[in-house]
């Protein structure tokens, strides 16, 4: 093959894998809308929006740029993880939250530590000196307080870092623990729970289905993930 021909077969392939990328973009702009609604939900009312939902669309370019579909993993999968991950270090970087919260946020913090066993909502309250709704509130905001990236937050609501599994059987350990853990959840929080990480649903949507108020959803899934991580976390 020529030189010419060699030019002109990476700049034609350099064409098609441009082309593929603009069109995952494009095939997953409503994803990014998606996302953003059911965080959106979960932040304080100060956080801009808009420029979360640039971010999450830099996230989706970002991911259509380095999808390999030669690793066989979906693209949806592989790009939410990225959009979320970007919307989450825009909140850190760009929406400060009120002193009040991070007080908060500091008191549970600091209360869990102090804790070192599986402690409930209830007894953060008490040993914070906190309502049950204020300490929901401040499990709500902890996750634009820690480093932590969204990768580990939002696809696994344990909030636990884990290392991957060395075996399947590893992995259906882990699967089996976590569905115990859910299990063990009051049985609106294990609803709440289900309809949100299984069925994709909003919070406004949750709430409408179950005739509660979005707040009190939003509170609710607080809940049960501080739960689900003390469950895992004592396992």
């Amino acid at each position: 093959m020529s030189v010419t021909s060699a030019r002109k077969l990476q700049e034609y392939s350099r064409t098609v894998d441009q082309s593929a990328r603009d069109a995952l973009v494009v095939n997953h702009l409503w994803l990014v809308r998606h996302i953003m609604g059911k965080i959106a939900a979960r932040l304080p009312s100060s956080v801009d929006v808009e420029n979360l939902e640039s971010a999450g669309m830099f996230g989706l370019v970002q991911a259509a740029q380095r999808f390999d579909e030669n690793r066989g993993v979906d693209f949806k999968s592989f790009a939410t993880l990225r959009i979320r991950g970007a919307i989450f270090d825009e909140a850190r970087n760009s929406c400060p939250l009120p002193q009040e919260v991070m007080h908060r946020v500091s008191l549970v913090a600091k209360a869990q530590e102090r804790a070192g066993r599986a402690v409930s909502v209830e007894d953060l309250a008490s040993s914070t000196g906190l309502s049950v709704e204020e300490v929901a509130d401040a499990l709500i905001a902890m996750p634009l307080m820690q480093v932590r990236s969204l990768e580990q937050l939002e696809n696994d609501p344990t909030g636990h870092s884990r290392e991957a599994p060395d075996s399947n059987e590893e992995l259906e350990d882990q699967k089996r623990l976590l569905a115990d853990a859910i299990t063990s959840l009051p049985e609106r929080e294990r609803l709440v729970v289900t309809l949100y990480y299984k069925e994709d649903l909003r919070l406004k949507e949750i709430g409408s289905l179950l005739k509660l108020s979005e707040s009190y959803v939003s509170r609710l899934l607080a809940s049960a993930e501080h739960k689900l991580r003390e469950y895992v976390g004592t396992h």
